[in-house]
């Protein structure tokens, strides 16, 4: 396996930060080319110490001189904005972008490196939820391959190696339940932050820990999920599997199902995506079916977890829908984060939003900058008098 340069945006962040762990057992296989951040300049000023990239971004302007200040001993190139971002992973140094931004900031970044034809590790969901069918176009045109981070997504596409797609009758997303997996609507009404951001299995950012007590992680996997695979709206369904060892499965026509398993750990399938088609050796823990004598499944509550019911009505829906969706779901979390509104606010807001905004049936890319703005002005001012 040739050496690749790897591009990290978002290097800072969970996953960001276990892409670099990845990284650096393997030495001989990937070499760190580019670091971005947006804020977290400390961190970043460590990261770019140990791992001597190329090319460095703080999107930050407020930190960029203390980064310069840090790394002013060393070759390594700064910038410091968001042009930049959009811009650097079109550097012909670059194998691989691993898109670890959280939210539509992905989106630019990602359509710029498919541009460039470059490969996509995709961690960065909101990317395919916002403008899912021009991505995967740009994708197929320039001949690049996306490989999916997510662990769910990554579980499908292990399963589905050497196998033909149109053999595929549905895929089964698994969804842990969150820390609020069997409450009802009346349990909701008082939840804190503080008990939204403790996740029973995984470790992970503020955004998508709350995204998965919502249940809107899972809706924007599905999204997510019918434009990384090519399935139609009734081939995606989600089943919730509290302790989060079955990280996904495919049906095929024949009947026969194929699981990807393992301790819920991102490394692996970060690991897999940098590797691909290769599988590469690690000391990561090894799962062992002795120490889970019980493996259960359930149906996902859509009435008292209403963010999966509206993700999968932005499915339907189409177009510019379920970049409505993101855009308010992004507000709904950061208002949450800073005590504006409720637990269960966050699906009143959305479901306002979704009902208020335009619909374009066929959006293009600047259709879709538009709906992002103006979905985000809509739902800022959401609850105001």
């Amino acid at each position: 396996m040739q050496k690749k340069n790897i591009a990290i945006l978002g290097s800072t962040g969970s996953i960001g930060t276990q892409a670099l762990e990845v990284i650096r057992q393997h030495p001989d296989k990937f070499k760190v080319e580019i670091l971005t951040a947006r804020s977290n300049a400390d961190l970043l000023i460590e990261q770019a110490k140990l791992f001597s990239p190329t090319m460095i971004v703080i999107t930050d302007k407020n930190q960029a001189e203390k980064v310069k200040i840090a790394l002013s001993n060393t070759n390594i190139k700064i910038y410091s904005d968001e042009n930049s971002l959009a811009e650097i992973v079109k550097s012909d140094t670059i194998d691989i972008v691993l898109t670890a931004l959280v939210g539509y900031a992905g989106l630019l970044p990602t359509l710029n490196a498919l541009e460039a034809k470059k490969t996509i590790a995709l961690a960065n969901k909101e990317t395919l939820v916002v403008a899912g069918e021009l991505v995967m176009n740009l994708a197929k045109k320039n001949n690049c391959h996306i490989l999916p981070v997510d662990s769910e997504h990554s579980a499908i596409f292990q399963c589905l190696v050497g196998e033909n797609y149109q053999q595929i009758e549905k895929i089964i997303l698994t969804a842990s339940g969150g820390p609020f997996r069997g409450k009802k609507t009346q349990d909701l009404i008082h939840i804190t932050k503080t008990q939204a951001l403790k996740h029973p299995n995984w470790s992970m950012g503020a955004k998508i820990t709350i995204d998965s007590a919502s249940l809107m992680n899972k809706g924007l996997e599905v999204i997510e999920a019918k434009w990384l695979f090519g399935m139609a709206n009734d081939q995606i369904d989600v089943v919730v599997h509290p302790q989060s060892i079955v990280h996904s499965l495919v049906q095929f026509k024949d009947s026969s199902i194929k699981a990807q398993l393992g301790l819920p750990d991102m490394k692996l399938p970060i690991q897999y995506a940098f590797g691909f088609p290769d599988r590469l050796e690690n000391n990561f823990e090894r799962f062992n079916f002795l120490n889970y004598p019980q493996l259960t499944f359930e149906s996902p509550d859509l009435t008292t977890f209403r963010n999966l019911s509206l993700a999968f009505e932005a499915l339907k829906k189409g177009g510019n829908m379920p970049c409505i969706l993101n855009a308010a779901n992004e507000i709904a979390v950061d208002k949450f984060l800073h005590d504006k509104i409720s637990f269960l606010g966050m699906s009143d807001l959305i479901e306002n939003v979704m009902q208020k905004m335009t619909f374009i049936q066929n959006p293009t890319y600047n259709d879709y900058v538009k709906t992002d703005i103006e979905t985000r002005k809509i739902s800022e001012n959401y609850g105001n008098k």
